[in-house]
């Protein structure tokens, strides 16, 4: 499998996660939301050149207004007096996707992994601290799996949880 950028010209064809909001974004808003410099999407692609999955990447912030009590003070304990801000740079996941196809096959987590990677590879030309993401709730397994936590117990009654990694905590 190799990792791709969504370019205008790629042929997006039939993709079935299960979910039809995740579907939809992929053949219909991902080109959009790339030209809107929105989100840039990412698409996992099989040995056969079929969509095993896909990921969107945009710009988010870990923001005190987000975050209740000492998992705030966990975040901003990370940096040193004069660089404790009411908010931190971060790359939200906006979509996160596998086909029906490849369930049950790892292919989640090792996108989750190149996804990371990529990340890694990006410092030079993106300063950030962390990945958030809004989980579905069917989600979350998936996402603490991968070393993601919770960043606040505000959302604990909602559809999405609001999930981040550090990055200075994963080992290069």
């Amino acid at each position: 499998m190799q990792l791709v950028p969504l370019t205008p010209d790629y042929p997006l064809v039939a993709f079935d996660c299960g979910d039809e909001d995740l579907n939809k974004f992929l053949l219909d808003d991902a080109k959009p939301s790339q030209e809107l410099r929105i989100a840039n999407t990412f698409i996992l692609e099989a040995d056969d050149g079929r969509i095993a999955a896909y990921f969107c990447l945009l710009s988010d912030k870990v923001s005190k207004d987000e975050v209740i009590g000492s998992r705030w003070k966990k975040v901003r304990s990370k940096f040193p007096k004069g660089k404790q801000f009411r908010s931190y740079p971060s790359v939200k996941i906006g979509r996160l996707a596998v086909s029906l196809e490849f369930r049950g096959q790892n292919v989640g987590s090792d996108m989750m992994d190149m996804l990371i990677r990529k990340l890694q590879g990006e410092r030079n030309a993106l300063a950030f601290r962390f990945i958030t993401v809004d989980a579905y709730l069917s989600a979350v397994p998936f996402y603490e799996k991968n070393g993601l936590l919770h960043l606040t117990k505000k959302d604990e009654d909602k559809h999405t949880r609001l999930m981040y990694l550090d990055m200075m905590e994963i080992a290069e």
